[in-house]
């Protein structure tokens, strides 16, 4: 059988372009020996896509940023204050993504939100009035025509029009019908330039295809796919969605003129049951999303082949892929050699997952594989069942706990804090690393991580901080530093996904059951709380952010392995209690992760239990014990009574990247619990000034009660440096007492 897929990990086998463009950001190299490093890196993957057996190549799916991003450019879509920089084109790009800060001008970044259900995250296009959009770039096609110059015929591929127009935001005045025009126009231009330049295929990707569907909605796409498809001549369109099913729109996709249609058999639960019912267009290709692209656990190619003999019980024409593209896993098995092979032999990354594609269009029926062991403790799996009702439940009420917090922490109006982490300067960095290589003791490696967390409590202690963290030098990520002290997960050493940007993060593998063996934070939390009088935040990271942001087991629920998680971090909020740590921070930042597409879903298959195990968490804890979480970077708005119902006392939200758009929100559903909308974005160099900050306070100020909200960034400092966010603090400080004299 024909195989293909539908994209790959871009960053490179050692993330090469990672570096390379942080590099091109420090002034280090040119664009023009940065764009070298992406063709270079594009040629080598080709390569190795041709050389393992997949028939059809795709192009298109490599970028410097974020495939959204890219889209936009491609058309023109650039907002007006980013165009009056006057800046190159490549630089526009980078300003939009990063913001920019310099003599030519200073502009925040756009929005950031999260890629559907994965932990990718993509740049929120602009649409300004009357902007005109249309074919202005030609990347798509320039790298089709690299690849040709190696010999290797591809199909370009770009986000498709529908999903353009779906996640972009709309600024006031803009007249949506004529975009809708004007990005038909333009897509069909695009088309008419894949022809002339020799492509036979191209792909549109339509992930905006499977969540809820309006009928304005199925109008808008058929709309805008009616038109454009006018241009193809005899050029072959696949639409390929992912990340679900499409049971609102299969029987609109299938009746438009298109060639090809890629489903997702993984997590489209009913896509094997619309093709049954409807049937399968016989001019149509399916493409046929069979090897999970978001998990890394090797295929079970008996199950699947069962799958895809029903599927060609519908339709014989079909190509086998993969559920979406291969950026959301790491990029090959064969760097992993500190792993025990009998635990290397279950994983298969984007590499191994092309030769199982070649498998199982081969007819391979076993993957020689049976269970995995070692992944059973009886003590955990009991004490789960032993939860009751009550153990979801704190006491007393929030309001009477508001009351008690506000008496023992007496903190002043608009108290501020940083949402923990602090900058992971390349001494940090040089420690850990010279500790796991075995250069220095145990007790080298902790005197110089205390001296760090000396120096940041005096620091913040100086500058006025009202609430302070104490750096988390100790940690690597956020959740692989949990995952290393808890029992239960396996860690990678070079399984390094994309998150954004040149942002990359290494999962933990959870392969057994889940406990915590012994104390993971106390310790470091303890000591920084013996250096000031001030409250010191013991920082954890919660149950659902753990298991979303690692590769989950599949042969037992979410459910389960997330109340095994919060069980474990519920031991670590006590011991901290015991401790004398006062304020304890529990990070949610993944929440909405795995939030089902459809809003049908949402409490029936996740909410009903992950809110719940986060109540697990600190439920415990006394009325005296102030819990915060925090969450960033993805679209709360919809869910907001949900997270208020967590129960936490303080919630911090990303809120400054997003131009404070949650604040309506929180009005609307009454809000309840205290809160800190972030004030400037950390995900940008750029320092904001005193006055920018005064003006978010007040914009807050102006929809939420001043005594419930709290001043501190978007999220934590952990990538920025060290200049940038020490006088970036010093402005959040200095305004928010500039903000208590001017509004109370």
């Amino acid at each position: 059988m024909t195989t293909t897929i539908i994209g790959f990990p871009r960053v490179g086998a050692h993330r090469e372009l990672k570096f390379a463009t942080e590099k091109f950001f420090r002034g280090e190299i040119t664009a023009d020996e940065l764009r070298a490093t992406g063709a270079e890196l594009r040629a080598d993957q080709w390569k190795l896509i041709k050389d393992a057996g997949i028939d059809q190549i795709p192009s298109g799916d490599f970028s410097f940023y974020d495939q959204t991003l890219d889209a936009a450019a491609l058309f023109g879509l650039a907002p007006k204050r980013y165009r009056d920089l006057g800046l190159d084109s490549l630089e526009t790009y980078f300003a939009q993504a990063r913001g920019y800060q310099g003599n030519k001008g200073d502009v925040k970044a756009l929005p950031m939100k999260k890629w559907f259900n994965t932990n990718y995250h993509y740049i929120e296009p602009e649409i300004e009035p009357s902007e005109t959009i249309a074919l202005t770039g030609t990347a798509p096609f320039d790298q089709y025509l690299e690849a040709k110059e190696i010999g290797i015929d591809t199909r370009p591929v770009i986000v498709g029009p529908f999903t353009l127009f779906q996640l972009a935001k709309k600024e006031d005045g803009v007249d949506e019908e004529a975009v809708l025009d004007q990005l038909a126009a333009a897509y069909g231009e695009f088309l008419e330039r894949a022809t002339e330049v020799g492509a036979s295929w191209v792909q549109l990707d339509e992930p905006s295809l499977v969540v809820d569907l309006t009928d304005d909605d199925l109008a808008r796409f058929t709309r805008l796919y009616e038109a454009l498809l006018a241009h193809k001549g005899g050029l072959k369109v696949l639409v390929q969605t992912y990340f679900g099913d499409v049971r609102d729109s299969y029987t609109t996709l299938t009746s438009l003129p298109i060639d090809g249609i890629g489903l997702d058999f993984v997590e489209g639960r009913r896509s094997l049951e619309l093709l049954r019912e409807y049937g399968f267009p016989e001019d149509k290709v399916l493409y046929a999303g069979l090897v999970n692209g978001k998990n890394i656990w090797r295929n079970d190619f008996a199950c699947t082949q069962e799958l895809l003999s029903s599927i060609r019980g519908v339709t014989e024409n079909v190509v086998l892929t993969t559920s979406c593209s291969l950026l959301h896993v790491p990029y090959t098995v064969a760097a992993e050699t500190d792993l025990d092979p009998a635990y290397v032999a279950h994983l298969a990354f984007a590499v191994e997952k092309l030769g199982e594609l070649v498998a199982l269009s081969e007819g391979a029926t076993d993957n020689g594989l049976g269970n995995r062991a070692d992944v059973t403790n009886k003590a955990v799996q009991n004490r789960v069942a032993g939860i009751a009702d009550s153990d979801y439940t704190r006491s007393p009420a929030r309001d009477e706990r508001d009351a008690i917090q506000r008496r023992e922490f007496n903190l002043p109006p608009l108290p501020t804090t940083t949402i923990g982490s602090f900058p992971q300067t390349s001494d940090v960095k040089a420690n850990r690393k010279a500790y796991k290589r075995g250069d220095i003791t145990a007790e080298e490696y902790t005197e110089f991580n205390r001296k760090k967390i000396a120096e940041c409590v005096a620091w913040q202690d100086k500058t006025g901080l009202d609430v302070i963290v104490h750096g988390e030098y100790e940690r690597n990520d956020m959740v692989e530093y949990f995952g290393q002290h808890l029992d239960g997960f396996l860690f990678t050493r070079n399984g390094w996904v994309q998150s954004y940007g040149t942002r990359c993060v290494k999962p933990p593998l959870v392969w057994g059951d889940v406990s915590r063996p012994e104390a993971i934070t106390v310790d470091w939390s303890s000591y920084a709380q013996s250096l000031t009088d001030k409250p010191v935040k013991g920082m954890l990271t919660g149950p659902v952010t753990i298991l979303n942001w690692s590769f989950p087991r599949e042969d037992i629920t979410i459910k389960e392995s997330i109340l095994q998680i919060a069980l474990a971090i519920r031991d670590e909020v006590l011991d901290l209690e015991k401790a004398g740590i006062r304020i304890i921070q529990v990070d949610e930042a993944a929440l909405r992760e795995k939030l089902p597409l459809r809003r049908s879903d949402w409490f029936s298959e996740y909410l009903d239990f992950a809110i719940p195990a986060f109540r697990l968490v600190h439920s415990g804890v006394a009325a005296e014990t102030q819990i915060h979480t925090h969450m960033c970077y993805s679209q709360f708005t919809d869910i907001l009574p949900a997270i208020d119902a967590l129960d936490a006392d303080v919630i911090t939200f990303e809120a400054s990247r997003s131009d404070l758009e949650i604040l309506d929100a929180l009005v609307e559903c009454n809000f309840r619990t205290n809160i800190g909308p972030g004030v400037y974005d950390i995900h940008s160099p750029r320092v904001p000034s005193t006055t920018e900050i005064v003006a978010q306070i007040k914009r807050i100020a102006e929809k939420i009660d001043i005594a419930k909200l709290w001043v501190n960034p978007d999220c934590g400092l952990k990538t920025r440096g060290e200049k940038e966010t020490r006088k970036s603090l010093e402005n959040l400080v200095a305004a928010a007492q500039t903000a208590r004299e001017e509004l109370i």
